[in-house]
């Protein structure tokens, strides 16, 4: 079992070192929040005061950070997990950020450094069925697979350092597109007359078929788990949402890719955000009800 330091113990990075901590390995973790550290210690988590104190002689370092400048600030500023590292520790970003920036952090910290946002949202960081999308060396990213497997049922080698940044950001750019256009069928079909289980029985079995409907289901009732069933607590906030469109249309305009329907993905929820930053992105529907007049729910 593996000595491993988890920096970052917020809504997903919690659940993610505690299925660690289930998995047998001993594991030191540090936050800002003074209740994660508490929810990390009663579930066996070994809590320490800073997070390059957790570092020092750990095998494996792992950050779940909210931003690029966070973990920019965590890995490479004074005092940072640069200088607390152990010589040959395997690195591992799980955070959702730029392209650039995770270039950049391999770059300055070598072939061990690996870059592995995750898929699956806080339920999947909760039951560790996580997808993660990793770029790096490929030698790295098998000596990881057997720590990321306590996390997560899915590991993509994704390619080189950023691969997996990219992967990311594309993955769910696609998501926001293809749950807007699951609302806009359900919102239709409301002011059809047509009740929302007819529409998920047909369009579940037809060429409609995605996950932001067979599995994310933006209307109560047709799949049971989803947010939609709970008022929308997320899930997947809204605001995390927002934040990765941003960074797909960063990279759009970087790269010189067209990416319109991305555009305008980051335009509605940048509005829906507006008021509704902390509901699950799939609460969308509720905006794009409201435009024209809710329609009775059939």
């Amino acid at each position: 079992m593996a000595d491993i330091a988890f920096v970052g113990l917020g809504r997903m990075g919690l659940p993610m070192a505690l299925n660690l901590v289930k998995a047998g390995h001993s594991v030191k973790g540090f936050d800002l929040s003074m209740p994660a550290l508490e929810a990390f210690a009663a579930g066996g988590g070994i809590v320490m005061p800073s997070a390059a104190k957790a570092a020092q002689g750990a095998g494996v370092v792992i950050t779940m950070l909210p931003a690029g400048r966070h973990v920019h600030e965590a890995w490479l500023e004074e005092g940072g997990l640069a200088g607390a590292i152990a010589p040959g520790a395997l690195l591992i970003d799980c955070s959702t950020i730029d392209v650039g920036t995770a270039r950049e952090l391999a770059a300055a910290l070598g072939p061990r450094m690996l870059d592995a946002p995750v898929s699956g949202g806080v339920m999947g960081a909760e039951a560790g069925t996580l997808t993660f999308m990793v770029g790096g060396e490929a030698e790295a990213f098998a000596a990881a697979d057997p720590i990321l497997a306590a996390m997560g049922r899915k590991r993509v080698h994704c390619g080189g350092a950023g691969a997996g940044q990219a992967a990311k950001a594309c993955n769910n750019m696609l998501l926001a597109i293809s749950m807007i256009g699951t609302c806009e069928a359900f919102v239709l079909a409301e002011k059809l007359g047509l009740s929302h289980q007819a529409l998920y029985d047909v369009a579940s079995t037809s060429s409609g078929q995605c996950w932001s409907l067979t599995t994310y289901c933006p209307v109560p009732g047709p799949v049971p788990a989803s947010p939609a069933n709970r008022d929308y607590v997320p899930g997947f906030a809204t605001s995390l949402m927002l934040k990765d469109l941003g960074l797909a249309q960063q990279a759009a305009e970087d790269f010189g890719a067209e990416t319109p329907l991305g555009r305008l993905a980051l335009d509605l929820y940048g509005e829906f955000a507006a008021e509704h930053a902390g509901q699950d992105f799939s609460a969308i529907i509720t905006m794009l009800r409201d435009r024209h007049g809710r329609a009775p729910s059939p």
